[in-house]
C-alpha cells in the first residue's frame, strides 16, 4: 500500500524517507485490507434491506413510508449508543470492542429473517443500530492511533471504499441470493438474504479478536525502530491538539458545525444506498439479478474516485475544495437522475456521477474534525459527529419514502437530497482553511 514518502506530522523527519515509507506501507498492508473487509460486511448488513425491499414490501404488505421509517430507525439506536460505545472502545481497546460489535450485529442482522410485521421490522432495525453503534467512529479513531493527518485522508478513503465495494459486491450477490434461494426450505428470497449476509459478520468478528492490536506498542509484527518512528510521528501530530473533556466536546461550536456538515452528506449517502435499486427498477429494469449488476457500476466508479481525490488532498494538503467540489457533482448527478429517469442508460450515467461525488465527500470529511481533536476528546467528538450526522440516515429514507407515497415518484426526493449536498458544500467552505489544511 504505497504511501507518499515525505515526512509526516508537520516537522522534518530525522529518519530516511525510504524507511518511513516502508514502515507505513507495512502498517497499511497489515491494517487497511482487514478493516476494509470488516466495513464491507458491516455495510452490507446495514443496507441490504434496500434489496430485500424488492420482495419484502409485497410479501409483508408494507407501504413505502413503512419501509422508509424502518430503514431509517436503525439510526435512532445508532445515535443513542454511539458516544458511549466509542468512549468504551478508547478505554478497553479496539480489539475486544470491535469484535463484540461485529458478532452482535451479525446475529441481529440474520435475525431480520423473522420479521413479520411493521412493528417487528422497526424493532429489529433499531436493535441493529444499537449493535453497530461505535464501529465506524471507532475505526476512524483507531486510524488516528497509527497515522498522522498528512497520511490519514488516503487511509480513511481506502477504508471507506468499503461502502462502494459493498455496492459492487453486494448488488450482484443480493440479487443472486434473492433470485436463487427463493422458496428453498420454505423461506423467501429476502429471508435468505439476511441469513447469508449476516453470518460473515459473526465470523469476521471472531477473527478480529485475534488479529487487531490496540496500539503501536502492542504490535508484535513491528520492530522497535518502526514502533519508535510511528509513535514519534503521533506525538508530533497531537502537539497543539486539544484533548477536550466530554462536556467540552458537547459545548464546542466546531463540533456542531462538523455534525451539520456530515448530516448533509449522509442525507445523500443513504438516499443512494437505500433507494438505488428502486430507482433503477423504475427505469424499466425488473430482474433482481440485473438490478444487482447495474448497482455495481456506480459503486465501482466511486471506489476509483475516492482513492484518486483523497490522494490529491493528501498531496496538496488542501481539504475544503476536495470535499466541496465532489459534493456539488453529487448534487448535479441526483438532479439529472430524476430528469433522465425514463432512460436506463442516462439515469445510470447520472446515478454514477452522483454516487462518485457523494461517496468521495465522506472519507475526506473526516480530515476536518480529526485535525483539531485528540485523545478522549477525539473519541467523544468523532462519535458525536458521526451519531448526529447519521441521524440523516433516519431522515433521508423516511423523507424519500414519504415523498414517493405523496407524489408517486422518487424525483422530489432526489431534488431534496441534491439540495442537502449543496448545503454541505457551502458549509465546508465556511470552515477556516488554517484549521483543517494539514
Amino acid at each position: 500500500m504505497e504511501i507518499n514518502s515525505r515526512a509526516s506530522g508537520g516537522e522534518a523527519s530525522s529518519v530516511p524517507d525510504s524507511f518511513e515509507t516502508a514502515t507505513y506501507n507495512k502498517v497499511g498492508w497489515r491494517l487497511i485490507p482487514f478493516l476494509l473487509i470488516c466495513y464491507v460486511v458491516a455495510y452490507l448488513d446495514r443496507v441490504n434491506v434496500g434489496f430485500a425491499k424488492l420482495q419484502m414490501l409485497q410479501d409483508l404488505k408494507f407501504s413505502e413510508t413503512i419501509y422508509g421509517l424502518g430503514a431509517g430507525i436503525f439510526f435512532i439506536g445508532y445515535f443513542l449508543f454511539e458516544v458511549p460505545s466509542n468512549v468504551i472502545l478508547h478505554r478497553v481497546g479496539a480489539r475486544v470492542w470491535i469484535a463484540r460489535i461485529m458478532v452482535t450485529w451479525g446475529v441481529i442482522s440474520a435475525g431480520m429473517m423473522f420479521v413479520e410485521s411493521a412493528t417487528s421490522f422497526y424493532v429489529m432495525r433499531f436493535l441493529l443500530g444499537v449493535a453497530e453503534a461505535g464501529f465506524f467512529p471507532g475505526i476512524i479513531l483507531y486510524l488516528t492511533y497509527w497515522y498522522p493527518a498528512a497520511r490519514r485522508a488516503r487511509m480513511t478513503a481506502l477504508f471507506m471504499s468499503a461502502i462502494a465495494l459493498s455496492g459492487v459486491i453486494g448488488g450482484p450477490l443480493s440479487g443472486w441470493i434473492m433470485q436463487s434461494f427463493a422458496g428453498v426450505n420454505g423461506l423467501k428470497g429476502w429471508q435468505w438474504l439476511f441469513i447469508l449476509e449476516g453470518l460473515p459478520s459473526v465470523l469476521v468478528g471472531i477473527v478480529t479478536f485475534f488479529y487487531l492490536d490496540d496500539s503501536i506498542k502492542q504490535a508484535k509484527w513491528l520492530t522497535s525502530e518502526e514502533k519508535a518512528l510511528l509513535e514519534r510521528n503521533i506525538v508530533v501530530e497531537n502537539t497543539g491538539k486539544q484533548d477536550l473533556s466530554i462536556r467540552a466536546v458537547f459545548a464546542d461550536p466546531r463540533v456542531w458545525l462538523m455534525s451539520l456538515i456530515y448530516f448533509t452528506f449522509v442525507m445523500g449517502l443513504y438516499g443512494v444506498s437505500f433507494w438505488l435499486p428502486t430507482i433503477i427498477k423504475a427505469t424499466g429494469v425488473k430482474d433482481a439479478l440485473q438490478i444487482g449488476f447495474l448497482t455495481a457500476i456506480p459503486y465501482g466508479s466511486a471506489v476509483v474516485a475516492m482513492i484518486l481525490v483523497s490522494r490529491s488532498a493528501d498531496r496538496s494538503r488542501e481539504r475544503r475544495w476536495h470535499i466541496a467540489i465532489p459534493a456539488l457533482l453529487g448534487a448535479a448527478g441526483l438532479v439529472l437522475s430524476a430528469v433522465w429517469g425514463q432512460s436506463t442508460v442516462l439515469a445510470m450515467t447520472a446515478l454514477t456521477v452522483a454516487t462518485m461525488g457523494i461517496l468521495t465527500t465522506l472519507p475526506l470529511f473526516w480530515s476536518l474534525p480529526t485535525a483539531f481533536l485528540a485523545g478522549t476528546g477525539a473519541a467523544a467528538g468523532i462519535a458525536l459527529i458521526n451519531s448526529l450526522g447519521n441521524l440523516a440516515g433516519f431522515v433521508s429514507p423516511f423523507l424519500v419514502g414519504w415523498l414517493k407515497d405523496l407524489t408517486q415518484t422518487t424525483n422530489t426526493g432526489m431534488y431534496m437530497l441534491a439540495g442537502s449536498m449543496v448545503l454541505g458544500a457551502l458549509l465546508t467552505l465556511s470552515v477556516p482553511a488554517r484549521l483543517v489544511n494539514k
